[in-house]
């Protein structure tokens, strides 16, 4: 049903919001609920739970982030619209949109906010959403045409970076803000152990010899992109 018809006072636009942090569920569901014409139908810290809540609540949006309790975002957005493709979904994440809006977008979502923007950007993107389009910061739609202008030159081409899965590229981006493994693997709900094996692979993937270059090169990107 298009989103157009769902803004009356029977029919309002059901939103789930999954994220692993309490404060943020409770912050967007308080900003959310002062639309009259929205309501936060429940909210979910994990994927197994966000799966389950999306089959039980049927949404009309899903706001999630990348890192949650249990799972990847990008890959709950690819199950989701396996499952659900007339559920829409809004990334809003911490995480770099540098590295993750393409990827987030190609999973089957219409649209990446960073938590960091103002909180009327946050029904702006929702409402645009909703209403068929896709919603990217400025900055990140003009990165995304320059691209697509550019595609005969660089459709042969692919960053190392983009060799990464996307459990590796949020792994790549801590280390680059400088962020300890301990850190990181206390920050993705994941083991030491498995954060060492993505540094592994990470280091294989960009031909990388060891943790000082490992290091030096994620925090290039991290500057580089920021």
């Amino acid at each position: 049903m298009p989103a157009t018809t769902l803004k009356s006072k029977s029919k309002p636009i059901r939103i789930l919001v999954v994220d692993d942090h309490a404060l943020v569920r409770l912050g967007l569901s308080q900003l959310i609920s002062y639309e009259p014409d929205m309501e936060v139908c429940g909210d979910a810290c994990d994927t197994t739970e966000a799966l389950q809540k999306v089959k039980t609540l049927q949404p009309h949006l899903v706001i999630l982030d990348i890192s949650l309790q249990r799972g990847n975002g990008i890959e709950l957005t690819k199950t989701l619209k396996a499952r659900h493709p007339d559920v829409k979904v809004l990334i809003s994440s911490m995480h770099d949109e540098s590295l993750f809006a393409e990827r987030a977008l190609c999973a089957g979502a219409v649209g990446y906010i960073n938590k960091q923007e103002a909180t009327e950007k946050v029904v702006e993107a929702i409402r645009q959403v909703l209403d068929g389009q896709i919603y990217l910061s400025t900055e990140m739609t003009s990165h995304l045409l320059h691209r697509l202008g550019n595609h005969r030159e660089k459709r042969l081409e692919r960053t190392s970076v983009e060799l990464l899965s996307d459990r590796e590229c949020e792994v790549f981006e801590l280390i680059g803000r400088g962020i300890p493994t301990r850190a990181i693997a206390k920050q993705l709900h994941l083991s030491i152990k498995t954060i060492e094996t993505h540094r592994e692979h990470i280091k294989e993937k960009l031909g990388l010899a060891n943790g000082t270059e490992l290091t030096r090169h994620a925090v290039q990107w991290v500057l580089e992109n920021n």
